[in-house]
């Protein structure tokens, strides 16, 4: 492998890659000469990440995408099998918030939105893009999590119970594919400086920031081959 292009030759689609901790993702895997493939529901955010790799060196494609709708996903995986052959990295990324009721007072609309976007979503992209990997005995399945997914989180129930179903969805599922030399990983950060999380009172100097997930992902994914990290915990260095 060469240490300066570790991920070179290699595919990596990465979805809710418009913005946040996403697009930061895509771009740190394209740095280490990976294409990657931006999966998300917003073209032009898309569109943006796409050129800041593109301007950088690296390599890239678009698929405007909803992982809540399964056929969007079938039709991605199966454009990036016809298109490279090959699939070695999937960051199951997109995610919605919410955090602004007790769940008595939940909408049932927006405990599906949330469940459905945040662990459905997770489901529905391993079913499409896993069975690529197993046909090559190789790849790398991270779903990036949350700390919500360890601890409680009042006012944010049904995002807490999305990230406590992925954690145990990823720990099930990297058992599930062990035999086919697939790993699964799952990254839990704290609160990120993004859109998505609550930041009322906190520093956000101080915060945990995209590039800090990305770091994380890119670790996972340059790790020897006789090994993986299943799961890693990111908070920042200081309270915010």
């Amino acid at each position: 492998m060469d240490t300066r292009q570790p991920l070179a030759g290699q595919v990596a689609v990465i979805t809710g890659a418009g913005r946040g901790i996403g697009s930061a993702i895509a771009r740190k895997l394209a740095a280490l000469s990976a294409t990657a493939v931006l999966l998300g529901r917003t073209k032009s955010a898309l569109d943006e990440t796409a050129r800041a790799i593109v301007d950088a060196g690296g390599k890239t494609e678009v698929i405007p995408c909803d992982v809540t709708v399964l056929h969007q996903l079938e039709y991605a995986a199966a454009r990036v099998d016809s298109t490279f052959g090959r699939l070695d990295i999937l960051v199951n990324n997109a995610g919605v918030g919410g955090f602004n009721d007790p769940l008595h007072n939940l909408p049932p609309e927006e405990w599906d939105r949330i469940l459905n976007t945040n662990l459905r979503g997770v489901y529905y992209a391993i079913r499409t893009f896993a069975p690529i990997m197993i046909r090559a005995y190789s790849g790398h399945i991270i779903n990036i999590s949350s700390l919500a997914g360890k601890n409680a989180l009042p006012n944010g129930a049904a995002y807490a119970a999305s990230k406590w179903g992925l954690n145990g969805l990823t720990y099930s599922v990297a058992e599930e594919l062990r035999k086919h030399n697939v790993r699964a990983s799952v990254v839990c950060p704290g609160s990120v400086d993004t859109e998505l999380s609550p930041h009322a009172g906190k520093d956000p100097d101080k915060m945990l920031q995209p590039d800090d997930v990305a770091h994380a992902v890119a670790a996972i994914v340059t790790q020897a081959p006789q090994s993986f990290m299943s799961e890693i915990l990111l908070r920042p260095t200081q309270k915010p």
